[in-house]
């Protein structure tokens, strides 16, 4: 099965999600650190359409302005535009297998599709 975790090494519950994948053998995993290489826009739109999310439902509020610039109520081209110009705004990890898509909090969220 392949995997990939769109990954913040900063983050606790990144690095607690990419250690459960590691631990499974049979994952062919990548990781991206979105920080350093985001994801196109139609590849983020895609991931929270596949997750059955709003983007603003994968907004980042902690030490971020989302919630004052009313990113959290905001239509899905206006969050998609700001994750885009800043990638901190992105809540993490998400996690894409050919199961699904997951926002991995908590990290054991990862088993609904693996």
């Amino acid at each position: 099965m392949k995997a990939t975790i769109w990954h913040n090494p900063e983050c606790g519950k990144s690095r607690a999600t990419l250690a459960l994948l590691e631990a499974r053998s049979e994952i062919e995993l990548s990781v991206v650190e979105y920080l350093k290489n985001p994801p196109a826009r139609e590849k983020l739109a895609q991931l929270y359409r596949d997750a059955g999310m709003a983007p603003r439902e994968g907004v980042r509020t902690f030490k971020t302005d989302a919630e004052e610039r009313g990113l959290t109520q905001a239509d899905d081209d206006t969050v998609l535009d700001a994750m885009i110009a800043e990638p901190r705004l992105i809540e993490r990890p998400l996690v894409e297998t050919q199961k699904g898509v997951r926002l991995c909090r908590p990290p054991e969220k990862v088993e609904e599709i693996l």
